[in-house]
């Protein structure tokens, strides 16, 4: 009744619809329900081995490359399941290799510099970074690149063969991190009293390390005042918490002390450098409502 209605509907699958060519579409849809799930639990479970005892970037790396080879082994049971003749496929293949090899130079030096990169293990996903002139938080290795977060939420995606051939700064490869404040005073205060005011904030600051132990460097006689390079140690997830309360204190501190943070003077002389003349502002009185 079946082969007659399909008969009927003008089609004529007797030689399609075979018992042989039904099983063989049930043995590829079982491949693909059953092979692609285990392919993906088995990339997830890798990056989960590797992330555990290696790293975080050389997991990603190895997931999506357990992910790739996973799918091309089912990919190449259904072509046999079908009897899809592989050397033709094989051949194809080849030529087609060779085309892209060609046409994707950047890509493959891209894949390369990402092995290099996992190797090296300089930095990995979290990190904050500066590269290429762009700062912010890494959020994935790729095979092909790698994304960064910026602090006003943009997206950067620097190919790794960049990330091999430019500088790079990690801010956060080392748990701890110095703070570097540049301080500035007036010529006339006592630098061993602003020097033991500084150590004191340093001291009951409770983020601010005691050890390693921070510093209070001369740094040099700039053109209106003596400049301070006050180092202070923290942990690098306090980092701009210590920064920003420190410098407050400082302020609060010096305007307690009366010590003095100047800005830039300037000094007018009528050509004798001990004799500075006299400078008067003279304001026209205003017209009177009767304009006399």
């Amino acid at each position: 009744m079946q082969l007659a209605a399909m008969q009927i509907l003008g089609y004529d699958l007797s030689g399609v619809l075979t018992p042989e060519r039904i099983a063989d579409a049930v043995r590829v849809l079982l491949t693909i329900l059953i092979g692609v799930p285990l392919v993906f639990g088995f990339s997830r479970w890798i990056k989960r081995m590797i992330s555990k005892h290696i790293g975080v970037q050389q997991a990603m790396l190895a997931g999506k490359g357990t992910s790739i080879l996973g799918l091309a082994a089912i990919l190449v049971m259904v072509l046999q399941i079908l009897e899809f003749p592989l050397s033709t496929l094989l051949g194809a293949a080849g030529i087609f290799s060779l085309a892209i090899a060609f046409a994707s130079q950047t890509s493959v030096s891209n894949i390369i510099s990402g092995i290099f990169l996992a190797t090296e293990k300089t930095f990995k996903p979290g990190d904050l970074l500066t590269v290429s002139g762009f700062t912010g938080e890494v959020i994935s290795v790729d095979t092909l690149s790698v994304k960064l977060r910026t602090f006003d939420n943009r997206l950067v995606r620097i190919p790794n063969e960049n990330m091999i051939k430019t500088e790079m700064q990690n801010f956060t490869a080392f748990p701890l991190r110095r703070i570097d404040l540049n301080v500035s005073v007036a010529y006339k205060e006592d630098l061993k009293r602003v020097r033991q005011i500084l150590l004191d904030i340093a001291t009951e600051h409770p983020l601010v390390l005691q050890e390693p132990k921070s510093l209070v460097i001369l740094a040099g006689f700039g053109a209106s005042s003596i400049d301070i390079l006050f180092a202070i140690w923290g942990v690098k997830t306090d980092f701009l918490t210590i920064k920003n309360e420190v410098t407050e204190t400082i302020k609060r501190r010096f305007d307690e002390e009366g010590i003095e943070i100047p800005f830039p003077h300037l000094s007018l002389y009528k050509g004798e450098a001990s004799e500075p003349f006299t400078v008067r502002v003279i304001q026209d009185e205003p017209e009177s409502a009767t304009g006399v």
